[in-house]
């Protein structure tokens, strides 16, 4: 089972080992590593995406606020939050294959940053999901190089009735 952890930690040497060194004692494939800078310089936000089971997250969630540096963590799940990545690939084009190419990038919301004499290179921001999706329909034309940066997320807002009835959003 995949879980996405938000994990935010102050911004200080040996944090990111630390965290990431946590997954791998307990034997755990991180399947996607992001981290990065928040609102705050003092702050890091770390986001993995790990494969393993309900309690078992339950146990790393609790070992990760031991951990000196962290702050907070959260469980992100397809609901309640929006998830990102980059992908970048260069894919084999010959001239008379770009014009369906690009047509093809404009689907998945990707867009072309490189022109060379045989390949197109796609820059996407996308969820997860949608750029594995482009990456098999790019297959039959020949990719020669991919790279994805790993997942990003952060909670949704969450409307909340006040008293009145009315809809108040949370952050």
């Amino acid at each position: 089972m995949h879980h996405t952890l938000s994990v935010l930690v102050e911004n200080s040497p040996g944090v990111l080992a630390r965290v990431a060194g946590l997954f791998s004692r307990r034997g755990f494939n991180i399947e996607s590593l992001a981290v990065g800078p928040t609102e705050r310089d003092d702050r890091s936000r770390i986001t993995l995406r790990v494969d393993c089971s309900q309690h078992s997250i339950g146990q790393v969630v609790k070992q990760l606020y031991k951990l000196i540096n962290v702050l907070k963590v959260n469980e992100l799940t397809a609901d309640d939050a929006i998830e990102r990545e980059l992908m970048i690939v260069r894919v084999t084009a010959q001239p008379a294959d770009r014009a369906d190419l690009i047509r093809l990038g404009e689907v998945f919301g990707a867009r072309v940053c490189d022109v060379g004499p045989t390949s197109l290179m796609f820059e996407c921001l996308e969820h997860p999901d949608k750029l594995h999706a482009f990456e098999e329909i790019l297959k039959p034309y020949g990719v020669k190089e991919l790279v994805r940066t790993g997942r990003v997320a952060l909670r949704k807002s969450t409307p909340e009735r006040t008293r009145s009835g009315r809809m108040r959003v949370l952050a």
